[in-house]
């Protein structure tokens, strides 16, 4: 088939390159000429595992392209995937302003294409349009009106939510749990089912439905991840104030089977650009038709209250005003690991913390120096390795469980250390471990250990 992606973010990336991998031709569109230019040098704007060479495998074989022109995108593609970003503001309502822009531009194109008499018989039997940005429930509909609004030719809709996990994307892509498509004509289930099937070899099934449930999909998938982890943050704060260990109590639930063990580990909350986007949606669509969502709310909140309550775990640690002049190192940046994104990331907000109680802060991420740059500059200091930033340091944060995190060095560590304590946000280590290595450390959910005297 000949598919335009619209968007080179992460989801129109990975999954037009996906696409071409099967044997697809592939065009990707994006307004941003640096960002073109990159990928036609081979150079992926996102850091994905598998991803760079999928990229140059399928551009070298001319399955897959990239362009800013919008008619060379548009015009002789059979499907366009609106791919584009939907920012959220403080009470969660997406802006659908790139989505629409997308719909109208391409209703032009569609318009001065060849119709029912001109092109060859793919384009004769309409484009059909996909939404595969998570919107709200109702955007397809203003989609279409949209597109229509610049043509009066034949068009079919589609929505296809993404179930992509960050650092996993490909074989996500490539061996889906399920693929959901929302149509409202058989001809175009039809269509997508035949785009999908080399996908699901492997028996999952693709799940034909009506365009509103398949946007709501999406929406309630992210939001029932996230109120798992912000469930299992709540009781870990009631573990800590009654003696209880989460460990255990994550052991004696998670064997139930009718809960499972998935997505159930303390921490410092949820990040990255879907769970806190999505779950304020939700929350945000609930407002707008009177159907108020107390539970997802609640989720939010309790997501949001878990940096504070960890942080204060420093504070109190340190003493009032103990902060200032203190050299905090910190491990890890992304949001989490296999991934470069900052977005939400809590340890953005932590270091952020530091700096305003007058820390210095240095910090090491394997992916993610770049992508925090973006965000905070030269406010801290990026060590390339994980153990010589140690030196002189007060204090281990530690924000991300990369691998590399799991089983470190603690005697060259607590030789490095100005003090040996560790702020452990990811609940890396046992700490009845810690205490023998003589380490004070603070995790989520246990008790805390001091350092022997």
């Amino acid at each position: 088939m000949r598919i335009t992606m619209v968007g080179t973010g992460y989801v129109g990336l990975v999954t037009g390159t996906c696409f071409a991998n099967i044997g697809n031709e592939v065009t990707c569109l994006d307004v941003d000429q640096t960002k073109i230019e990159k990928l036609n040098n081979g150079i992926s704007p996102i850091y994905e595992p598998g991803l760079d060479e999928l990229i140059a495998k399928n551009h070298k074989a001319g399955r897959l392209r990239f362009t800013t022109d919008k008619t060379e995108a548009y015009t002789h593609a059979e499907m366009i995937f609106i791919c584009v970003g939907t920012p959220s503001d403080a009470n969660g309502h997406a802006d659908l302003k790139y989505v629409l822009a997308a719909a109208e531009d391409i209703g032009r194109a569609i318009e001065g294409a060849p119709g029912a008499t001109g092109g060859d018989e793919r384009e004769r039997r309409g484009k059909v349009i996909v939404v595969k940005s998570t919107v709200p429930v109702g955007t397809n509909a203003k989609v279409q009106a949209a597109i229509a609004s610049q043509t009066s030719k034949p068009f079919f809709m589609g929505s296809n939510p993404e179930f992509l996990k960050e650092g996993a994307a490909i074989n996500d892509f490539n061996k889906p749990d399920r693929v959901v498509v929302g149509v409202s004509d058989e001809g175009t289930g039809g269509r997508m089912r035949e785009l999908y099937e080399p996908f699901v070899r492997n028996g999952h099934p693709i799940f034909v439905m009506d365009i509103p449930s398949a946007e709501m999909v999406k929406y309630a998938a992210n939001a029932m991840l996230a109120t798992k982890i912000s469930f299992i943050n709540e009781i870990a704060g009631l573990c800590e104030a009654y003696g209880s260990n989460v460990d255990e109590v994550w052991r004696g639930m998670t064997s139930d089977n009718r809960i499972g063990n998935k997505f159930l580990y303390p921490g410092l909350g949820y990040g990255g650009s879907c769970f806190p986007k999505d779950t304020l949606a939700c929350v945000s669509m609930g407002t707008q038709s009177d159907t108020p969502t107390p539970l997802l709310k609640a989720v939010h909140d309790v997501n949001q209250a878990q940096r504070p309550a960890f942080y204060k775990k420093l504070t109190d640690h340190f003493g009032p005003g103990g902060l200032k002049g203190k050299k905090i190192a910190v491990w890890g940046i992304a949001f989490k690991p296999g991934t470069d994104d900052v977005r939400e990331a809590p340890a953005i907000t932590l270091m952020q913390n530091l700096l305003a109680d007058g820390a210095t802060v240095v910090a090491h991420d394997p992916v993610a120096h770049e992508t925090a740059h973006q965000v905070i500059g030269d406010t801290i200091t990026y060590s390339d390795e994980m153990y010589p930033m140690l030196d002189g340091a007060d204090a281990l944060m530690i924000c991300t469980e990369w691998p590399e995190f799991k089983q470190p060095d603690f005697d060259k560590m607590k030789s490095l250390l100005n003090a040996p304590v560790i702020f452990d946000g990811r609940n890396l280590y046992r700490p009845e471990a810690m205490q023998a290595e003589g380490f004070a450390y603070v995790s989520v959910g246990r008790m805390a250990i001091k350092a022997d005297a």
